[in-house]
């Protein structure tokens, strides 16, 4: 109050989450003077954001028609929506930066004549059903969401007790092991958990370690989650079912990936007759308690901690999580699953960061015969596989992680068919995958410079291909194992459950057709099982009958496709890593490929490396 005129007119000054919020009367006049909020920022060394109070903000009706004043028709505005909570419109455009103006222009002109604080956004191609879900869950619990972020505020800023204490690092889930990654930071001031997710694949070893006498839910300060597939988010709503209300940090991509695959995990759980671990009103709860951050934002999430999330380049919005910890004293960066190489989907993975004592790496392909081929290569044989499979009169079944692989093969098939490279030829989609790409469509900022390229200049949506057809009842199944030639691609994955279980059972006894893996299959999962070359699977039909399935069709594993980095790749990040660690602890990955890339690291690189176990713990200081 004292740094700022009192004809701004100060209203509030509230926490809101990991920021300060000054509620302003006359807003103008800070606005304005932008150097003075930076220098007030600065001096307290935290985020501070301008909202105009409430009372003064334009009607709803008149701040829309004020924008549609200052817009030009050109920008094609398709939505107008307001975030009470945050005294923000949210505009949705073809073309974003008309809405922009230049240098900012005609946003600054938007807040002065109504005082929201413009949000512009792409319109995507593909439309969204889920993100508009999410956002009117947000702006119809506006008042609740406030409420909660300036519960989380008033936490995040409270007063350090202790200087230079301890800090110590427990496994939970997903060391010398895949699947339920999680692990718990402690230090003097602060209690935050990394990753909460679910091995769908295994039921004996489904969910974090949460019954260790460390980790007590109500002293819990943060969760911070790298990306969305299950195994690293599948349990943060079972957080909120036990009584959690405090923040979850991740980025916008993985809310809404991370959304649907917990939403899609509910339903199979509940198909298949089992235990659902939370309900969908948790889930809500989650999403209400979200802070989404961007790549490079540093970002107050505990009195003596700092997150940073950088590009990962393993699916969209994943990111490599930094912890800044105390004034400087300690800096550890977790990769997640991160891939250090370039995609046809995503940039690789950054490198460098600003300070760093503690690197955790995942171990996925850590073992020495982990080696992914050249790409090209890789897409060569894949091409081969299709043609002489569509040549013999046969269907191609591709079993894909509906976020990230999808989109990733997506683009490699739209590729090969637009070169002749294979036959034009109907690619059916089904599960998720297509709810997943209209969420990469919204999101393009996040894709390869490449893909943007293609989008935005040159007008071209490899996307919104017409080879591509969206399958809407499991009841064309069978007409589409019966049809022409065509490729398939389904979800899950690993065969652990949805529709490429199903169309496994009905395509396994023709010789004619090809399986092709292009993920990382689990052990203990039916794919795994085919992989190691089983002739006979007993299954359930439809009807829940057991059945004898020959499996006669062709197996091929590719590798290549994989948004993890493969041996040579993690080790290149290691060297590389800027500055270098002075402890590496390996996880995500099984035992002996944990222990053996702990090993090689320690004697390429002369420094302390470790293995955890899950339930283990370690003092990094």
């Amino acid at each position: 109050m004292k740094a700022l005129p009192k004809s701004a007119a100060i209203s509030g000054v509230e926490y809101e989450g990991p920021e300060i919020a000054i509620y302003s009367k006359a807003p103008k006049i800070l606005l304005d003077d932008g150097d003075r909020i930076k220098s007030l920022a600065r001096k307290m060394r935290k985020r501070i954001v301008v909202r105009s109070a409430p009372e003064v903000r334009l009607p709803h009706d008149e701040a829309e028609s004020t924008v549609r004043k200052l817009v030009p028709e050109e920008a094609e505005i398709t939505s107008l929506d307001f975030d009470e909570s945050r005294g923000e419109i949210i505009i949705e455009a073809q073309k974003p930066g008309l809405v922009i103006g230049r240098g900012g222009s005609t946003l600054r002109e938007i807040t002065r004549q109504t005082l929201w604080r413009p949000s512009v956004q792409r319109t995507p191609p593909i439309e969204s059903k889920l993100i508009k879900q999410i956002r009117y869950i947000i702006q119809s619990e506006a008042e609740t969401r406030k409420k909660a972020f300036r519960e989380i505020g008033r936490r995040i800023h409270r007063s350090t007790l202790v200087e230079n204490g301890w800090i110590r690092l427990t496994a939970m889930g997903g060391f010398r092991e895949v699947g339920r990654q999680c692990m718990f930071l402690q230090t003097a001031e602060s209690n935050i958990l990394v990753e909460c997710g679910v091995n769908v694949g295994a039921p004996s070893r489904a969910f974090p370690r949460l019954d260790l006498p460390e980790f007590n839910i109500e002293d819990l300060d943060a969760v911070v989650i790298s990306h969305a597939h299950l195994d690293h988010c599948g349990m943060v709503p079972y957080l909120f079912k036990y009584g959690y209300r405090g923040p979850v940090y991740m980025t916008a991509p993985t809310l809404h990936l991370s959304t649907l695959l917990q939403l899609d995990y509910l339903d199979v759980a509940e198909r298949e007759g089992k235990v659902r671990p939370y309900r969908d009103r948790d889930v809500k709860e989650a999403i209400l308690r979200t802070i989404t951050l961007n790549y490079g934002e540093v970002t107050d999430i505990a009195p003596d901690v700092r997150l940073t999330l950088h590009n990962a380049g393993h699916i969209l919005g994943s990111a490599i999580i930094h912890l800044h910890v105390g004034d400087g004293q300690y800096n550890l960066a977790y990769t997640g699953d991160f891939k250090f190489g370039r995609t046809r989907l995503l940039e690789p993975a950054t490198f460098t960061f600003p300070r760093l004592e503690t690197l955790i790496v995942e171990s996925t392909y850590g073992h020495p015969t982990d080696k992914m081929p050249p790409r090209q290569e890789v897409e060569r044989r894949f091409a081969s596989i299709i043609k002489n499979t569509i040549k013999r009169g046969g269907k191609v079944l591709i079993p894909v992680l509906a976020v990230g692989r999808a989109q990733e093969i997506m683009l490699v098939i739209e590729d090969l068919v637009t070169k002749n490279r294979i036959p034009r030829v109907p690619v059916y989609l089904e599960g998720m995958i297509a709810q997943a790409t209209a969420i990469h469509t919204t999101h393009p900022e996040a894709l390869s410079k490449k893909i943007r390229e293609l989008i935005f200049h040159q007008g071209v949506n490899p996307f919104l291909n017409d080879i591509f057809v969206q399958v809407d009842s499991p009841d064309q199944r069978e007409e589409i194992v019966e049809g022409e030639p065509c490729i398939i691609m389904a979800t899950s994955g690993m065969l652990a459950g949805g529709p490429s279980v199903d169309y496994f059972r009905l395509l396994a006894p023709d010789n004619q057709n090809t399986l092709i893996f292009v993920s990382y299959q689990g052990e203990g999962t039916l794919g795994r099982r085919i992989q190691k070359g089983w002739k006979e699977i007993q299954m359930r039909d439809r009807e829940g009958n057991s059945q004898s399935v020959p499996v006669n069709l062709q197996v091929e594993t590719v590798e290549g496709f994989s948004g993890h980095s493969d041996r040579k790749q993690i080790l290149n990040f290691v060297k590389r890593v800027n500055p270098s660690p002075e402890k590496v602890l390996t996880c995500h990955g099984e035992a002996s490929k944990c222990l053996n890339l702990a090993s090689t690291i320690h004697k390429a690189l002369k420094i302390e490396t470790k293995a955890l176990m899950v339930t283990e713990s370690t003092k990094l200081k």
